[in-house]
């Protein structure tokens, strides 16, 4: 399992998000600086311990409706080789680790193979900011062996999402900058 420290990181992932996120293409707010607000999430262990897997969601309040979005995140001891360049959010001074290198989860290899074993109850989401703590509210719903389906993250989340078409998906849960609380379907996967 893996140990949440508590320290510093610098920049913060959510300075590191505000500039990253206005450059993808999915994001839906608009043109200038996002103020973003953490919202929720969950982790996944890395088998091997080496990699920090965070699947967070933050809310854009710039816009007159907050957009929730979920950012997969990793995080390494070194440089990961052989992604497109746009698949590094950042690099960061962690207080503990030293330095880390951020990345966009969905071009990481651990971070998929972690999510594909988690839809096929291989894997146990933990708890975004509690050590050794698996978190019941993440649920997989209508998977089974995961061999030979595509996953699809949703960048943008919605509440209550229908999803018509998939064999199933990974649903959980965020809290708007109200305080209302909501859920939506993190990631779907279909046969190919």
């Amino acid at each position: 399992m893996a140990y949440i420290h508590r320290t510093t990181l610098t920049p913060t992932k959510l300075e590191l998000l505000t500039e990253w996120l206005p450059k993808q293409s999915w994001y839906v707010g608009e043109a200038g600086t996002p103020e973003l607000v953490k919202a929720g999430g969950f982790r996944l262990d890395d088998p091997e311990g080496e990699v920090g897997i965070e699947f967070m969601v933050v809310v854009d309040t710039t816009a007159q409706e907050p957009v929730a979005y979920l950012a997969p995140m990793s995080y390494r001891g070194a440089a990961l080789e052989g992604v497109p360049g746009e698949a590094l959010i950042g690099t960061s001074e962690h207080g503990v680790l030293g330095p880390r290198w951020i990345y966009d989860g969905v071009h990481d290899p651990v971070v998929t193979a972690q999510l594909r074993a988690l839809l096929r109850g291989e894997a146990v989401p933990q708890h975004q900011s509690t050590s050794d703590t698996p978190d019941p509210t993440v649920t997989v719903h209508g998977i089974g062996p995961a061999d030979g389906l595509d996953v699809q993250v949703n960048r943008v989340l919605r509440p209550a999402e229908a999803v018509e078409g998939s064999s199933g998906r990974l649903v959980a849960g965020w809290t708007w900058p109200d305080g209302t609380d909501a859920r939506g379907v993190f990631a779907t996967v279909a046969r190919r």
